[in-house]
């Protein structure tokens, strides 16, 4: 994944930007699965709760009753790997879902840690010179 990805799906954890920025990231993926990988990477390092689910399927806007929401309500355990390895029919479903199970847990992670000068992804990423900082960081 790239800075400027990394960056966005950062953004995005701390409510900086909506969803719809990265849906077009997603749907023009050339590997959705390595993408996949990414987003489950970084919810496991925002260190996700089990009390994070519920909030996650509302932030999500999807149904309940669709196959990632349900998996998803069955914990966290192999089921995240079950909601990537969905059929391609689910997956966009799937993406929204684990984005805004991301967004839940990162916000409480970002609130603890944020400004941390050893870790970029919990600067203030509305402001432009730390995104340009970040970058020069990476080129």
């Amino acid at each position: 994944m790239e800075i400027e990805q990394e960056i966005l799906i950062n953004q995005y954890g701390q409510r900086v930007v909506d969803i719809n920025r990265l849906m077009p990231f997603f749907k023009n993926s050339c590997n959705k699965k390595a993408l996949f990988d990414e987003i489950l990477y970084l919810i496991m390092q925002s260190k996700p709760k089990q009390e994070d689910i519920e909030p996650t399927i509302v932030e999500s806007k999807l149904k309940p009753t669709y196959t990632p929401c349900v998996l998803l309500r069955k914990g966290f355990n192999n089921n995240l790997y079950k909601i990537i390895d969905l059929p391609d029919n689910e997956s966009e479903k799937a993406f929204i879902l684990l984005l805004s199970l991301f967004r839940i847990c990162y916000y409480r992670r970002f609130q603890q840690e944020k400004n941390n000068p050893d870790k970029w992804w919990y600067w203030d990423l509305s402001d432009k010179k730390n995104v340009e900082k970040i970058i020069s960081l990476y080129k």
